[in-house]
């Protein structure tokens, strides 16, 4: 089998863009050939550790399976809210699976797929998470060079991501809720320990009050780590949960519109870094709840 290296494998490590090129083929095969020089770039035996160039021909001892063909989905072109280098936004609706079969990645790469060079190693893909009931940015990249560059920031703490929430209980003040959250990988749930045994991270969000309203909050909050279910658990914990949120203790109904739109109700309204600033309008659904608790909450501000 031949393969041809694109522009997004320039750079890596032959073992890890054969691993991405060829996942059907078991690792240890893999190391094997490369261990026994039967590997070739550009005609010549080549190492496990190797950095290959682009338009590099690699060669390797290994039939190529063809793969049954799949029956063609038709999946609609996500709403891309904002073009950068290497990066793309996309304003996720609620209750759409970012990963898996039909979700927002499978869309993202289906719009994409004639648009961007070959690679053997690189796909794009969301590179930060986002509950299925949730709306709002999901950063993608487009190329390697976006991808290093979008999660070394991430890494550094130089994203701000400002979601909104509906949440139970009325919050009228700045408050920063700093907790060790930890997870339960069983139940697919976080929660906030006071353990110092457990495998349990800082997590601190601030929040800021928008509305209240009965026996309902409309607050901004935003995150300064980036821990799984870390507004959803907080905000039970510190006796908040959002609205409908069944899973983490709230004591209402999930809110359901009259288009089946079911969950609570959290946005991924605001992401800043270096100098972009990215908002996403709120979906419809959202913008009802908000008019219908909320009666002096002007809801085009957060549509822009």
């Amino acid at each position: 089998m031949e393969l041809i290296t694109g522009e997004n494998d320039k750079g890596r490590r032959l073992d890890r863009i054969l691993r991405k090129a060829l996942p059907d083929h078991p690792l240890p095969l893999i190391h094997r050939l490369l261990r026994q020089g039967q590997v070739l770039v550009n005609g010549k035996p080549a190492k496990a550790n190797d950095r290959i160039d682009s338009g590099a021909a690699v060669s390797i001892p290994i039939k190529d399976t063809p793969k049954p063909a799949k029956t063609p989905r038709s999946l609609p072109l996500p709403e891309i809210i904002w073009k950068g280098s290497g990066l793309i936004a996309v304003n996720k609706p609620p209750l759409l699976a970012v990963h898996g079969y039909g979700s927002l990645d499978d869309m993202v790469r289906n719009f994409l797929a004639e648009k961007l060079p070959p690679s053997l190693s690189f796909k794009p893909g969301p590179l930060h998470r986002l509950d299925k009931p949730s709306s709002g940015i999901v950063i993608f990249s487009t190329n390697i060079e976006g991808a290093r560059l979008f999660s070394s920031l991430m890494r550094e703490r130089k994203v701000h991501k400002t979601y909104l929430a509906i949440v139970e209980g009325k919050i009228d003040k700045e408050e920063i809720w700093e907790d060790r959250l930890a997870r339960d990988s069983e139940k697919k749930k976080s929660f906030v320990s006071k353990s110092e045994s457990d495998d349990g991270k800082t997590a601190i969000t601030k929040i800021r009050p928008v509305a209240q309203e009965g026996n309902y909050s409309l607050v901004m909050a935003e995150i300064v780590t980036g821990r799984t279910h870390q507004i959803r658990a907080q905000a039970a914990s510190h006796g908040h949960p959002l609205a409908g949120d069944r899973k983490y203790g709230s004591q209402h109904d999930s809110h359901v519109d009259s288009n089946g739109m079911g969950g609570f109700f959290l946005h991924a309204w605001k992401i800043e870094f270096l100098e972009n600033k990215i908002e996403a309008p709120l979906p419809l659904q959202f913008k009802e709840k908000i008019k219908a608790l909320f009666s002096n909450v002007n809801t085009d501000r957060f549509s822009d």
